[in-house]
């Protein structure tokens, strides 16, 4: 099966923020305990990640349902600019 990369973009409202990064605990996913980049703790309230997945569904399965139903995945390669 083929994989592709995904960016995956989360964005959640300030008062969201505890309930979005505990969804975690109950989700078993190779994302947990690992670092990405967000922007949380400067007031913007939005994650990424990159991901490798089959398809656009298994790439946000890869989150928690709590952040998955806020998050978009966006099929990505790499590019060269001229």
């Amino acid at each position: 099966m083929e994989t592709f990369r995904y960016l995956l973009h989360h964005s959640h409202h300030p008062h969201e923020c505890g309930a979005a990064f505990a969804s975690f605990s109950g989700h078993d996913s190779p994302l947990r305990r690992r670092r990405t980049v967000g922007s949380c703790p400067l007031g913007g309230h939005e994650i990424w990640w990159l991901v490798s997945a089959s398809s656009e569904d298994e790439a946000l399965r890869l989150l928690p349902y709590y952040v998955a139903k806020r998050t978009t995945a966006v099929a990505i390669a790499h590019v060269e600019i001229p």
